[in-house]
This record gives structure tokens, C-alpha cells and sequence, in this order.
């Protein structure tokens, strides 16, 4: 499908190997904004979905978001275009470590939702493969960014393999950050955790509060805490 129609925008996705996906859907609808961020970063934003449901959310001034990937930053770019809040959004073109060469802003959201295939396999896909594999992001690379870039009183928030979240914890805790919130995602009820979604930000006494998404009870037969959390943005929850 190269268009995928949301509730108040629309995600061009012809010219990108990545397409909409529930981890993107479920980070945008997820990552916490109770404390107002000014400005948002977006890490690997792909179609620039993630930001533009954030753009949908809050009240933020400043959303930036970054894209190493040609086709992607092209299709980010045009997608916040012909968004309602342009004039929000802002691609850069670049990978994170020329982004982090001369980092001029702090942000008091930084979101990322990660290539997170670790494992030597290739889909014969190079661009799939780089948009979709670790070593085009290690997530070393992500929480040092996270440490530098995130204001005193921000949160960073990500979706990841649940077998990567410990690893993924230890490593933010070498940044200073530590998780506040945390969704465990299953697609249904019977099948095993599969996603960790994650909160974090810089108060070293967090007892993380823990808590479990079920998407579907049956195919197509969505969970009423899956509905309540992504009815904003779907045009058919």
C-alpha cells in the first residue's frame, strides 16, 4: 500500500522500504507528553510517521526529525508538507553521528523506534536491510545521542525487541537514564511478550511502573485498551 490514510494526515510510503507499521503506531500513540515538550526529536524517523502523530499530540513548537536514508528523508519531507502542521516539522538529512558533530538543540522528547534486527541475515533488500538492521543504528550510538541531546527534564521513549530490553536498560544507565515507564506488548493474549515499550529520563530513583498491551484478541478483533490508545490516529478504531 503506498498510502496509508490516518484520522488527520496522510503517510505517503511508495518511494521507502519501510512502511507504517504497528511499532511506529503504537510509539507515537505511547511515548509520554504529560510534561509538555517544547521541542521533539525524532531518531530514524522513516515516512515521518512517528512525528507527525506526535505533531497530532502536543502542542510542541519545535519537531525535528532525522533520516539517513535518501528515499525516506524525501518521503519524510513530503509528508510533513502535505501535513496540517508544516510549519512544526522540520528532516534533516543525516546519520546520527554527523547530527551529533554539532548538536545545537536540547529536546524534552527525543523518540526513536530503531532498526533492530541484530542477527547476520539479509532479506537480498540492501535498503530494507539498512533501515531495518542494528548496525545502521547500534543502539550504543542511540542512548550516547540520548545522554547529549535530551533536556534536564526530558524523556526518551522506544520500541524494542522484549530479549533487548535488559541490554538496552544497562546501556542508558552508562547515559545517566534510567526507564520511568514501561509497556510490555503481546499480540495476543496467548502469544509471548514481543515489544518492550519504553520511557526514560534522568531521576536515578525510578521504580519503573510496569504494565502489559494486548492488541488483538483474534484476528482483527482489537483489545479495548489497543482501540483507546490508537483511535486518535486510525480511521477505523
Amino acid at each position: 500500500m503506498s498510502v496509508f490514510q490516518f484520522k488527520q494526515f496522510t503517510i505517503q510510503q511508495d518511494k521507502t522500504a519501510m512502511k507504517v507499521g504497528t511499532d511506529g503506531v503504537l510509539l507515537g500513540a505511547w511515548a509520554p507528553i504529560k510534561h509538555n515538550p517544547y521541542s521533539i526529536l525524532d531518531i530514524g524517523a522513516g515516512t515521518g510517521l512517528i512525528a507527525l502523530m506526535l505533531a497530532q499530540r502536543s502542542h510542541a513548537e519545535q519537531i525535528d526529525a532525522m533520516e539517513i536514508d535518501d528515499d525516506a528523508y524525501e518521503q519524510a519531507v513530503e509528508n510533513f508538507e502535505n501535513s496540517p502542521w508544516g510549519d512544526r516539522l522540520f528532516c534533516y538529512h543525516a546519520g546520527l553521528d554527523e547530527f551529533m558533530e554539532e548538536p545545537e538543540d536540547e529536546y524534552d522528547l527525543i523518540v526513536s523506534n530503531p532498526p533492530f534486527y541484530t542477527e547476520d541475515y539479509t532479506s537480498g533488500d540492501p535498503q530494507r536491510d539498512a533501515a531495518r538492521f542494528a548496525h545502521s543504528l547500534p543502539f550504543e550510538d542511540l542512548a550516547e545521542a540520548t545522554g547529549i541531546l535530551l533536556s534536564e527534564n526530558g524523556i526518551f521513549a522506544t520500541i524494542l525487541p522484549y530479549k533487548e530490553e535488559a541490554h538496552f536498560i544497562a546501556l542508558m544507565r552508562e547515559e545517566g537514564l534510567y526507564p520511568f515507564k514501561i509497556t510490555h506488548v503481546k499480540g495476543t493474549p496467548t502469544t509471548d511478550v514481543k515489544r518492550s515499550l519504553m520511557a526514560f529520563d534522568r531521576n536515578e530513583t525510578n521504580v519503573a511502573e510496569v504494565d502489559e498491551l494486548i492488541i488483538e484478541t483474534s484476528r482483527h478483533q482489537y483489545t479495548p485498551d489497543y482501540i483507546e490508545l490508537t483511535k486518535d490516529f486510525y480511521l477505523k478504531m
